[in-house]
């Protein structure tokens, strides 16, 4: 057989004629011939560019370069067996092409590094945008821990508790009786006395509630009444000095 190893057209993808015959076992002249019969019946010649090799009586003979499509017209007049010989001769070509080569000239070495940076480039790109991602996931997830955190306490709550109950539950980091002066700073609380100024009763942050009364002989009883912090008022005192709003304010009823 022929050794047609180099009768591809440079950066020619597909086979030779000379390469057809050797894989299908058919005589070159008969593909020849069948190629030519296919440019006339009007087949695009683009796919069957004739040219010649020598031969080994080196002699100038006539073959004809085949794209991968003209390979594939040219077999669809075979039989299976030999289409499929072709068909996989080209597999064979194409999976040769993707083995990685070593540049061998300057020019070929400078491609394969613009190539590299390119890549480089497009994986840094691809890996701030990850980074940006989790990064503003993990800002919402921040955001959002103050609101899961009151969310946590005030499902502990279950209901009302007092002010001391209210300082623990929210994890201020004071008890009771610092909170009791905080409220009366900010206006909450009358400054005289602990208990909530009417207009936070009526909207439902806080509760007044009368406890029984203490019993003394021969002395009038003891009435005292205690306030109970509602959910709404733990939220609020949440927002007062827990979990603070970004500007810093602190936001009042009016």
């Amino acid at each position: 057989m022929l050794d047609t190893t180099n009768e591809l057209i440079p950066n020619q993808k597909g086979m030779t004629s000379l390469q057809i015959a050797e894989v299908t076992g058919k005589r070159h002249d008969a593909i020849l011939r069948d190629i030519r019969n296919l440019l006339k019946q009007g087949v695009a010649a683009h796919n069957f560019v004739e040219t010649s090799y020598t031969d080994k009586s080196n002699r100038q003979s006539p073959c004809f370069n085949l794209t991968p499509k003209g390979c594939l017209i040219l077999a669809s007049g075979y039989d299976a067996v030999l289409r499929e010989r072709i068909i996989n001769r080209l597999e064979y070509l194409e999976n040769e092409k993707k083995v990685i080569k070593t540049p061998q000239t300057y020019l070929e070495a400078l491609e394969a590094l613009v190539a590299s940076e390119k890549e480089k480039e497009q994986l840094r790109i691809e890996t701030e945008q990850q980074q940006k991602q989790i990064e503003q996931k993990d800002a919402k997830i921040t955001k959002l821990q103050p609101k899961a955190d009151f969310a946590e306490a005030a499902f502990k709550a279950e209901g009302k508790v007092d002010i001391g109950q209210a300082a623990k539950i929210l994890n201020l980091g004071f008890g009771r009786n610092t909170l009791f002066g905080k409220l009366r700073d900010a206006g909450i609380f009358f400054k005289d006395r602990n208990e909530p100024k009417q207009k936070y009763i009526e909207a439902g942050y806080f509760e007044m509630t009368l406890l029984p009364p203490i019993r003394r002989d021969n002395h009038p009883d003891i009435l005292c009444q205690k306030v109970f912090c509602k959910p709404k008022g733990l939220a609020y005192i949440n927002h007062l000095f827990g979990g603070k709003p970004s500007d810093g304010k602190i936001a009042k009823i009016k």
